[in-house]
């Protein structure tokens, strides 16, 4: 690992320098098998940073999602085609993003109370209101998000 000074106070390593380059050498050191050159902690943290990035994500889509929904229940005058196309893209997104890892959608089941309180607190900011009559639950599983006819999510 390669530790460079800083105005002569701390000691900091490529990572902390540039962390692009530090990505190219890591990827590298990694190929050539040197792995006794790998800044290993660097490297634990980027790995549990993208298993977070990749939850906040999904979690985002989906909070998009569930917000659209809510506003279609509590303004049905409202309802148009960018609503039903928010609804629909983010649940593309979803789906890929669970593609691609499957644990996604254990993520989201496990979460969606809490997805789904974010949401009835956005949607109710972007329609200007205190309150509205919602369950205190996501009326919704994950299956039904994921698979159900989107039509039928509003009714």
């Amino acid at each position: 690992m390669a530790y460079y000074w800083c105005m002569g106070l701390a000691t900091q390593t490529l990572y902390d320098i540039d962390f692009a380059e530090w990505a190219d050498r890591t990827a590298g050191l990694l190929r050539a098998r040197r792995f006794g050159d790998i800044d290993w902690e660097s490297v634990v943290e980027e790995i549990e940073t993208l298993g977070r990035s990749e939850r906040a994500a999904v979690r985002s889509q989906l909070r998009r999602m569930l917000a659209h929904l809510i506003k279609q229940r509590v303004q049905p005058e409202r309802d148009g085609a960018s609503w039903r196309t928010s609804v629909a893209s983010a649940r593309f997104e979803i789906r890929n993003d669970i593609r691609d890892s499957p644990s996604l959608r254990r993520h989201l089941e496990d979460n969606l109370h809490m997805i789904y309180g974010d949401a009835v607190e956005e949607a109710l900011v972007q329609m200007n209101r205190q309150a509205a009559d919602l369950p205190a639950e996501c009326p919704w599983t994950v299956d039904q998000l994921m698979d159900g006819d989107i039509g039928s999510l509003v009714q």
